[in-house]
């Protein structure tokens, strides 16, 4: 059994010394912390696989990101960031099958469509002015409503209807959205809890729906 306390032990001891000069005092703490890490990670790739071969292509350390924050665009960034995450992506795919960050500032499971390219959103835009009764059927699903609570809030979504779209259409509340993502807060407790793999396959089968759904309509170009 993964002992997953370790993690936020160290994260929160990382938090309140964030610097080179106490990680490097602190490499062996900060390498068994990634050890936990990546074997819950290689529980959940395996967990996942059962239900999309998508997860077969991925290590447990191809999906890990590096714990050293980007400062080039962001100087008053910390040095490290003080949470762990996956994300299994191939570098092709626009749709996020699966996030997930555990930590102190940024704790989140979530999936979708983030930030896509002007044509991705395009096709996505496309698909709901066709049918956008299936993406309500999914949104409003029991599952996808208890785990998500509906679609992510989006900061960049249109207050008016997008170019090209009447704002009478029966559906102008979905095609407002540059990002069609759903996310779900994650608190220490879940994480460590001996059920966190159980949950995270249980979010990622009411969340699958909108991958596919969005996967599709990225497929008819």
């Amino acid at each position: 059994m993964i002992n997953k306390k370790y993690i936020y032990n160290f994260l929160k001891d990382l938090s309140n010394n964030n610097s080179k000069a106490w990680m490097d005092a602190n490499r062996k703490r900060y390498q068994n912390a990634r050890a936990r890490w990546i074997e819950e990670v290689a529980l959940i790739l395996e967990r996942l696989s059962k239900h999309n071969a998508f997860f077969t292509q991925f290590t447990p350390q191809q999906t890990i990101m590096r714990i050293n924050n980007n400062r080039v665009f962001h100087p008053d960034k910390p040095i490290y960031k003080d949470y762990f995450a996956f994300s299994p992506a191939s570098r092709t795919d626009p749709i996020a099958h699966l996030h997930v960050s555990a930590g102190l500032s940024w704790s989140f499971l979530g999936g979708g469509l983030w930030n896509p390219e002007k044509k991705v959103l395009q096709h996505v835009r496309d698909a709901i002015d066709y049918d956008g009764e299936a993406l309500l059927d999914i949104v409003n699903q029991e599952s996808f409503q208890r785990i998500f609570g509906g679609l992510a809030e989006d900061p960049k979504r249109l207050k008016s209807a997008p170019k090209g779209y009447p704002k009478d259409h029966e559906y102008i509340d979905l095609l407002r959205y540059n990002n069609l993502t759903a996310q779900v807060k994650l608190t220490e407790a879940m994480v460590v809890s001996d059920s966190f793999v159980d949950f995270v396959e249980e979010a990622y089968l009411a969340l699958k729906p909108l991958n596919d759904y969005l996967d599709k309509a990225l497929s008819l170009t």
